[in-house]
């Protein structure tokens, strides 16, 4: 289920579009030309041409358990049992029409559509849900809580729990179902590439694979035939941020999710009437992660004094160009303004800027400075360190070099480290690294957040591998308010535990809150129409998340 996070991360930016670097290699004669003219039959044959801006090639592997999987699978090819929208706030049932919560919050019941077959025209049937967490917990691990998943003849799986465990109907919800009489007879499902996909999916059939591109037509059996009104999705492989914009300013793809530079400029204005982008600030809180398990880190008085050092205003305008706001001590993003204590909120002291207060703490913690207007360490040593960022995220690249020349008012020295991603996760994930810029969990509840943030059971050795909580911050008191949110049985209990932990977060200060996440997205509906947008929010605009399946079923040729 854990995907690297530095593939939902990276961003792979560059400070402008750099003409030249435009890698449509194999590509260009292919794609969709989005000019400001088209016609109705060129529509119902176009393609949803997007691309890839974080992979520079592609492997025909289209195996959800993969390492780097390729796009689309999770949203075109396998579907869940139901999809939240983070940014309306509702639930749409999807392969569930209705589920149930027992009493004691100790089980959940779906029952399945009718109807539903997968792409070889066999029905879906509750041991295909039941077999995919199986072989989840198998490969990938996770869901502890989670006891076991029956079916019940064909339409009804129950999951049951050790415990009460309310956060798990978007967990066990969400998940991509597979098929069991496919993978029960795949021989190693971790390393298989499953490169002939069967999904319950709109768009499952792998055509014309380039290690440049591919495309995904549409599913002869799929349960919505009304609603596949685009002929399919073609996929484009792009080495970086440069050659994705560069496609996008030149009408050669009619959706991305990367990052653009002053997109008012650079792409807008190219075409006023067919373009469009919106950036709901529904994403993951982006945090600057301190290793808690090296010292000075694990000071909670020094993990604040650096937060009061930085500048937030320069991060999100300097880093960000201005599209994502500056953080507050409640750690949360913009995906959970419902949930955020006032009280906390209105009081933050140490997420805003304040070199005096920070300069202060430091020098009460035992961080002398130096003639040299430098500090020391309390065993003499500079206070120097790294911050990690991957070399092709060049957004937060110049998020780290803001952080890097805001410390120096403190006397603290911060060296911008940028291999590529690979090596950065890597670090990350055996805990050697000394400091980063990481996404978070973007859950439907705040639970997860807070979870990996200071969680004791999400701590793991250093030199033990970890996909989430890579600073290893655990915290009694959070640990017996998690276990409060889990057993409450309605929203309204969990909230006031939320207050709780929230309160908590403010005192232990287990990470360096810096802004939201905006949610990419822009396209131009020169071909396609019927995409959400502020006014009509039924999804968010990205190509990589649990909503993007309603963009699809969706999107319709422009008459």
């Amino acid at each position: 289920m854990t995907q690297p996070r530095y593939l939902r991360s990276a961003r792979i930016t560059a400070a402008g579009l750099v003409v030249g670097a435009l890698l449509l290699t194999g590509c260009a004669a292919t794609v969709n030309k989005s000019g400001t003219s088209s016609s109705t039959s060129d529509n119902t044959n176009a393609m949803l041409t997007i691309p890839r801006e974080d992979m520079s090639t592609f492997d025909r592997n289209f195996n959800p358990f993969a390492p780097a999987v390729n796009p689309m699978v999770n949203q075109a090819i396998y579907e869940p049992l139901l999809v939240f929208n983070p940014a309306k706030g509702d639930t749409t049932p999807w392969l569930a029409t209705e589920w149930k919560t027992a009493a004691d919050g100790k089980s959940i019941t779906f029952t399945l559509r009718d109807g539903v077959k997968w792409s070889d025209g066999k029905p879906l049937v509750a041991d295909d849900v039941a077999y995919t967490f199986e072989l989840q917990k198998k490969l990938k691990g996770g869901y502890e809580y989670l006891v076991g998943a029956t079916a019940e003849g064909t339409n009804k799986v129950t999951f049951t729990f050790n415990k009460p465990w309310s956060p798990a109907l978007y967990e066990v919800g969400q998940l991509p179902i597979l098929p069991k009489h496919i993978w029960s007879a795949i021989a190693d499902p971790a390393k298989d590439a499953n490169a002939t996909p069967v999904g319950t999916g709109p768009y499952t059939e792998v055509d014309s694979f380039q290690a440049q591109s591919y495309a995904l037509k549409k599913n002869p059996n799929y349960w919505q035939p009304e609603k596949q009104k685009i002929a399919g999705i073609k996929m484009l492989a792009m080495s970086g941020n440069d050659a994705a914009n560069l496609a996008s300013v030149n009408g050669d793809v009619d959706w991305s999710t990367q990052f653009i530079p002053n997109i008012e400029k650079t792409f807008i204005s190219k075409d006023k009437e067919h373009r469009h982008y919106w950036f709901p600030p529904t994403g993951a809180m982006i945090n600057w992660q301190l290793n808690t398990t090296k010292a000075p880190f694990n000071d909670s008085k020094v993990r604040k004094a650096l937060s009061m050092a930085v500048n937030r205003d320069q991060v999100t305008k300097i880093g960000m160009s201005g599209y994502a706001q500056p953080a507050d001590c409640t750690g949360l993003s913009g995906n959970y303004e419902k949930w955020k204590n006032p009280a906390v909120k209105d009081n933050c002291s140490w997420t805003k800027l304040n070199v005096d207060e920070a300069n202060k703490v430091l020098d009460e913690a035992g961080y002398p400075k130096g003639a040299d207007g430098k500090r020391t360490l309390k065993d003499g040593m500079p206070f120097e360190f790294k911050i990690s960022v991957g070399a092709s995220s060049s957004d937060w690249l110049s998020v780290a070099n803001v952080i890097s020349q805001n410390l120096q008012a403190v006397g603290v020295t911060a060296k911008v480290d940028s291999p590529d991603w690979a090596s950065v996760v890597a670090g990350y994930e055996q805990g050697t690294f000394d400091s980063g810029i990481v996404w978070s969990a973007n859950d439907p509840s705040p639970f997860k957040y807070f979870n990996n943030a200071m969680g004791s059971a999400t701590v793991k050795p250093v030199g033990t591998k970890t996909f989430d909580n890579y600073h290893r911050f655990g915290d009694p008191k959070a640990d017996a308010l998690l276990q409060d949110f889990v057993a409450a049985g309605d929203e309204a209990k969990q909230k006031d535990v939320a207050y709780k932990l929230q309160e908590e977060y403010n005192d232990a200060a287990p990470l360096v809150p810096l802004f939201s996440g905006p949610e990419w997205g822009d396209y131009t509906d020169v071909h396609f129409t019927g995409w959400p947008s502020q006014d009509n929010p039924y999804a968010t605009l990205s190509d990589r998340s649990p909503t993007t399946v309603l963009i699809l079923t969706t999107l319709e040729p422009r008459k």
